[in-house]
């Protein structure tokens, strides 16, 4: 059961991790209009987003089911479910600029397309919301590792 616990941490941590790395490289890449070269990388990180995150999720499962805290120490702490709700507006606010990402994808094949300036803005925004909830997610971790929250 230990070495459960420590591995499902490992691996949770490290696809927290990514993730982080991740919502950088998405802001990196939309700080200036993006070329069709810039628009393939973007929308070829974002399916990596999406498959991290649903890691997370299946990791972060297996932690509250098998880990040495037990379940109890997460569905009773208000910490937990403030990471988890922080956790959704990540994934909610990453929504527009997916969608976004596959619409420039397919305008890309244009040699002239350019994406639209307001369509940009307002993914750059978006990016650094999620930047920010994000921010969150470790500092709630941190303080139910200390015992916080019940």
């Amino acid at each position: 059961m230990e070495t459960t616990d420590l591995v499902l941490a490992i691996l949770h941590h490290l696809l927290a991790f990514s993730l982080a790395g991740i919502i950088a490289a998405e802001f990196v890449l939309v700080r200036s209009e993006p070329t069709a070269a810039t628009i393939r990388r973007l929308a070829g990180i974002d399916r990596h987003y999406g498959l991290v995150a649903m890691a997370i999720i299946l990791v972060g499962i297996g932690r509250v089911a098998y880990g040495l805290k037990g379940w109890e120490f997460y569905v009773y702490n208000w910490l937990f479910w403030a990471k988890m709700g922080a956790f959704a507006v990540v994934g909610l606010l990453s929504i527009r600029p997916t969608m976004r990402y596959i619409a420039w994808n397919r305008g890309a094949s244009d040699p002239g397309y350019r994406v639209p300036a307001a369509d940009l803005a307002a993914v750059r925004g978006l990016v650094v919301a999620q930047a920010v909830v994000f921010l969150l997610i470790p500092v709630f971790a941190a303080m139910m590792a200390r015992g916080y929250g019940f």
